[in-house]
Order: C-alpha cells, then structure tokens, then sequence
C-alpha cells in the first residue's frame, strides 16, 4: 500500500480493514502489508484519497 503525503491520519482505512492491519498512531500511519489481501475496502473508505494499492 501506498500512503500519499497529504494523509491526514484521520483513522478511517484503520477503522474498515476487515483484518485490522491498520494502525494510526500520531501523525504515522502503520501498515502490515504482509498479510493483506489488498481487498481494497481502505482505498475506497480514505475520504482524500490518500490511500492506493501498489
């Protein structure tokens, strides 16, 4: 997963990932890409889009 600079930490993708593999914590989003499925629900979910798959 990408993250783009202009992420706002605002916790929405944290909060959908159905196997929660997302954690905010500050101003640093932290992404256990090892085990996801790259369902995509995070991507869609990101109201500034900020998110994308690689």
């Amino acid at each position: 997963m990408i993250v783009k600079d202009w992420c706002m930490f605002c916790g929405e993708c944290a909060g959908v990932c159905p196997k929660n593999l997302i954690e905010v914590k500050e101003i640093t989003l932290i992404f256990n890409d090892e085990d996801c499925k790259e369902c995509s629900t995070c991507v869609k979910a990101c109201p500034i889009s900020a998110l994308e798959k690689e």
